[in-house]
C-alpha cells in the first residue's frame, strides 16, 4: 500500500508540475478575453468544408480545357520541363552578361541589385519547381526530369556565387554613394544578402584557395549526403531474452511476444523503432530489456562517425578559408544570433531556465521508479527509463472538441485569418493537367482589399512515393515585374531567339495586378504536403489527430508568411528571412490552438467553447524533453567551434561529457546518438533555431494575442510589424516594434540573453521543422 500511494503521489506531482502552467495560462485566457464579435462562417468557408471531405470521386466537375503544372500550358510533359530549364539556363547567361557589362553604362548600375533579384527568381522559379515535383509527382520520368533539371540549375547558380566579375560590379554599385541613395530599405537588404553569398564563396581568395574551397564543398555535399543517409539507417536487432519480457504491462502485442517466446524457447531479435520495440520500452517492468534496446538505438558504426567527424572538420577547415574562426561564426553572422557567443548566451541562459522545471519533473520520475523497484534511496533516472517511467502522451486540445474534420479545420483556418488579417481562403477550381495528382486541392487567397493575393495547392493525402512528413514548398515567391526592363536584356541571334520561347512563356503566366496596388507582381503560390488518410464514401471525410491539427496549423503558418509578406524583391519575400526567424509565424500559429475562441471557429453551427471544462492536458515530462533540445543547441554549436580542427577532436567523448556535466540524464557507454543527429547537416551551427523562435512565439503569444485571439486590431499589428516584410527588414527591429521594446533592436547578447528569459508556454512537436 505504501509503494501504491507512493507510486500515485509521483504521479499526481508530475501532473502539478505540467497543469498548473496550464491551468494557469487558461484561466488567464479566459478572465482576460474580450468580447470581439465572432465573423459568421461565410459561403467560401462552409464549400472549403466540401473541398476537403467529400471524396475526389463525389465532387462534380465541369469540363473545362487542360492545361499544364500550375496553368503553364505548355508544361504537360517531362520534356517539356527538361526544356524549360534549357531554356531558363539560357536567359540566365543573358542576363548574367547583361549584369557583367553594367560599368558601361551609368543608368545599368542602378538596375544591378534588380537585375541580380531578377537572375535569381529566374533559376530559383524552376529551381523550387524541380524540388517539389521530384518529392510529390507520382510519374517517374517526371521525376527524373525534375532531378535532372535541378541539378543542371544548382551547378550554374553555384558558379554564379564564384563569379568574380558579378561581385566586382557588385562593389561598385555599394561603394557608389548615389546608386545606394537609389535603392529602397528592401533593394538595400537584397543587395546585402548577395555580398555575403559572394563572402561566402570564397570570392575574393587566390585561385589556388579557390579551387579548395570547390573542392571543400563538394566534400562537405558528399559527406552530407551520406550522413544524412545513414542518420536513419536500421540500427542492429537487441537480443532479448523470454525472462525479461515477464510482467509486460501490454495486454496485446506483449502478450504474443511472451507466448512466442515461451512455445520457441528461443531469444527474440527485436529491431529498434519497430513496435515491438516501442511496446517494449513503454511496458517491461525489468530495467534490461529497455537498456538493451536503447543501447541497440543509439549504437553507431565506426563508419558512421568518421564521416560525421569529417564533415564536421571539413566544414571547419572551410570557414578558416575564407577568414572565420569556426564555422558557427561564418554561418551566423547574417542571422538574428551574429556570433556563437550570442547563441551561447541564449543557450545558457534558456538551460538554467529550463533547468529548474525539469529536475521538478525528473525528481517524480525517480520517485515512480523508487515505488517500482522498492528501494530505499532514490534511483538514477536513466535514459531507457523515459518512456517507462513516463510514457510519451498524445496532445489533446484544451476542451473537448467533436470530430474535426479536415474541411472544418480548413474553415477554421479561414476564419481565423479573416478575423486577423482581412485575408481568407476560397476553393479554386483544378484544371485538368494543373496538378500532379487528384489529391491535390486548390484554394485562392483573397484579401479583403486586393482580392486574389496568391494560391495554396493542398497535397494533404499519404500515397506510394510522395515524400514523407510534411512539408511547406514555396513554389513561387513573390516580387514586382512591371520594372524588370527586358527591354534592355540581351537577345539570341536569329533562329536561336526561339531558345528563349520556354521560359518567356514561363514568366508571363506569373504576372498579376492587385487590387488597389500600383505596379504588376509576380503572386506566391505555395504547396502544403502531409501524410492524413484519404476521406471515402465508406469511412467518411478525414478526421484529423490533434497533432495532426497542429502540424496543419504549423505549415498553414509559413504559408501565409508567404502570402502576407508580398514585396518588391523576390530575395526577401515571404519565408525567404533569416533561419532563426523563419519559425516564428509558423509556431505562433500553434499557439491559437490553444484559445478556445480560435477553436469555436472551426465548427460554425452554433457549437461554443465557453461552457466548456479544459483538458488542461500536456505531457508531464515535456519540460525533460525541452532541456534536452537544449542540450543538443549546445552540442551542435561545439561541434561547429574551432574544436572541430583539432586533432584529438572525438565526437562521442564531447556528447559524453556535456550529457554528464549539463545534462538531467547520465550518458550511456557505448552509444553515439550523434550519427542520428540529422539536423547537423541541414541546420549545422543553427539548431538553436527552433527553440529561439519557440520562445518568442511564446512571448508573442502572451503579451499580445492570448487574451484577444480574435482581434483584428491585434492582426493588423502583427501583419504590419512582421509578416509584411518577409525578410526585407532586421527581425529584431520588427520585433522591438511588435513588442515595443526598444531594448531588443540591437540584436546584441543582452538581447539574445533577454529572450533566452522568455519561457516556453507550448507542447509543439519537437523537430517540427
Amino acid at each position: 500500500m505504501i509503494v501504491r500511494i507512493t507510486e500515485n503521489a509521483s504521479w499526481k506531482l508530475l501532473r502539478q508540475i505540467s497543469f498548473s502552467k496550464v491551468s494557469r495560462n487558461n484561466v488567464v485566457a479566459r478572465k482576460l478575453s474580450t468580447l470581439t464579435p465572432v465573423i459568421p462562417p461565410s459561403p467560401d468557408d462552409f464549400e472549403l468544408v466540401s473541398l476537403f471531405d467529400q471524396p475526389q470521386s463525389s465532387r462534380t466537375t465541369r469540363p473545362t480545357s487542360v492545361t499544364g503544372i500550375f496553368q503553364h500550358t505548355r508544361l504537360t510533359t517531362p520534356s517539356a520541363f527538361t526544356a524549360l530549364a534549357d531554356s531558363t539556363l539560357v536567359r540566365a547567361q543573358l542576363l548574367t552578361e547583361r549584369i557583367l557589362r553594367a560599368r558601361q553604362s551609368r543608368s545599368e548600375l542602378f538596375k544591378v541589385v534588380k537585375n541580380l533579384d531578377r537572375l535569381s527568381d529566374l533559376l530559383c522559379g524552376v529551381i523550387d519547381l524541380a524540388e517539389l515535383l521530384r518529392n510529390a509527382h507520382p510519374d517517374r520520368q517526371w521525376v527524373q526530369s525534375a532531378n535532372d533539371s535541378y541539378e543542371k540549375l544548382c551547378e550554374y547558380m553555384n558558379v554564379l556565387n564564384t563569379n568574380v566579375g558579378l561581385c566586382e560590379v557588385l562593389d561598385v554599385v555599394l561603394h557608389d554613394s548615389e546608386v545606394v541613395k537609389s535603392l529602397s530599405s528592401e533593394a538595400y537588404q537584397t543587395a546585402l544578402i548577395f555580398w555575403r553569398d559572394f563572402e561566402k564563396s570564397a570570392i575574393r581568395l587566390p585561385p589556388a584557395s579557390r579551387e579548395k574551397f570547390v573542392s571543400l564543398s563538394s566534400e562537405i555535399l558528399s559527406l552530407g549526403h551520406e550522413f544524412v543517409n545513414q542518420a536513419s539507417a536500421p540500427r542492429p536487432a537487441a537480443l532479448i531474452e523470454a525472462s525479461e519480457l515477464e510482467g509486460l504491462k501490454d495486454d496485446g502485442m506483449g502478450a504474443r511476444l511472451q507466448r512466442q517466446a515461451s512455445s520457441t524457447q528461443k531469444s527474440l531479435l527485436v529491431y529498434p523503432g519497430s513496435h515491438q520495440a516501442y511496446m517494449i520500452m513503454r511496458s517491461a517492468p525489468m530495467e534490461s530489456p529497455r537498456k538493451k534496446l536503447y543501447v541497440a538505438a543509439h549504437s553507431s558504426t565506426s563508419r558512421q562517425i568518421e564521416c560525421l567527424e569529417r564533415l564536421l572538420g571539413a566544414r571547419a577547415e572551410l570557414a578558416r578559408l575564407v577568414g572565420w574562426d569556426s564555422y558557427a561564426g561564418m554561418v551566423l553572422h547574417d542571422k538574428m544570433a551574429k556570433t556563437p557567443e550570442n547563441v551561447n548566451h541564449f543557450l545558457d541562459t534558456f538551460l538554467d531556465r529550463t533547468a529548474v522545471h525539469a529536475r521538478e519533473a525528473l525528481y517524480a520520475l525517480r520517485l515512480r521508479k523508487q515505488a517500482h523497484l522498492r528501494t530505499s534511496l532514490l534511483p538514477v533516472i536513466q535514459a531507457w527509463d523515459r518512456s517507462y517511467y513516463c510514457p510519451p502522451e498524445p496532445p489533446e486540445p484544451p476542451v473537448p472538441l467533436p470530430p474535426l474534420s479536415l474541411g472544418r479545420v480548413f474553415m477554421g483556418m479561414s476564419r481565423l485569418f479573416k478575423h486577423l488579417y482581412g485575408v481568407w481562403l476560397r476553393p479554386s477550381e483544378v484544371l485538368p493537367g494543373e496538378v500532379w495528382h487528384s489529391d491535390v486541392r486548390k484554394v485562392e487567397v483573397v484579401d479583403e482589399e486586393h482580392g486574389v493575393i496568391g494560391w495554396i495547392y493542398a497535397d494533404l493525402f499519404a500515397r506510394s512515393g510522395k515524400a514523407c512528413g510534411a512539408a511547406h514548398y514555396t513554389v513561387r515567391c513573390s516580387r514586382r515585374t512591371d520594372d524588370d526592363d527586358e527591354v534592355g536584356d540581351l537577345r539570341m541571334n536569329g533562329a536561336e531567339e526561339g531558345l528563349l520561347e520556354a521560359s518567356q512563356r514561363f514568366e508571363r503566366v506569373k504576372r498579376h495586378k492587385l487590387r488597389g496596388v500600383q505596379g504588376e507582381y509576380q503572386l506566391p503560390l505555395v504547396v502544403l504536403l502531409c501524410e492524413f488518410s484519404r476521406p471515402s464514401v465508406l469511412s467518411g471525410p478525414t478526421i484529423l489527430e490533434w497533432h495532426e491539427v497542429q502540424t496543419l496549423f504549423h505549415e498553414m503558418g509559413h504559408a501565409m508568411h508567404s502570402m502576407v509578406g508580398r514585396t518588391e524583391y523576390h530575395n526577401v519575400s515571404g519565408t525567404r528571412c533569416a533561419t532563426d526567424f523563419v519559425e516564428l509565424p509558423s509556431i505562433l500559429m500553434e499557439h491559437f490552438l490553444s484559445s478556445p475562441t480560435v477553436l469555436s471557429l472551426f465548427v460554425g453551427d452554433g457549437f461554443s467553447t465557453d461552457s466548456q471544462t479544459g483538458n488542461n492536458h500536456q505531457d508531464p515530462c515535456h519540460l525533460i524533453d525541452t532541456h534536452s533540445s537544449v542540450l543538443l543547441s549546445v552540442l551542435d554549436q561545439i561541434y561547429h567551434s574551432p574544436l572541430a580542427l583539432d586533432s584529438e577532436f572525438n565526437s562521442t567523448a564531447i556528447l559524453a561529457h556535456l550529457s554528464n556535466t549539463r545534462g538531467l540524464i547520465p550518458y550511456t557507454p557505448g552509444t553515439s546518438f550523434q550519427t542520428q543527429f540529422g539536423h547537423l547537416f541541414g541546420y549545422g551551427a543553427t539548431y538553436y533555431s527552433y527553440l529561439f523562435d519557440r520562445a518568442i512565439a511564446s512571448y508573442v503569444w502572451r503579451h499580445i494575442f492570448m487574451s484577444s485571439p480574435v482581434e483584428r486590431e491585434l492582426g493588423e499589428r502583427y501583419k504590419q510589424e512582421v509578416l509584411c516584410y518577409g525578410g526585407g527588414k532586421n527581425p529584431w527591429l520588427m520585433l522591438s516594434a511588435l513588442l515595443k521594446m526598444p531594448s531588443l533592436e540591437g540584436g546584441d547578447a543582452a538581447a539574445m540573453q533577454t529572450v533566452g528569459r522568455w519561457r516556453i508556454d507550448d507542447s509543439s512537436v519537437p523537430n517540427r521543422h
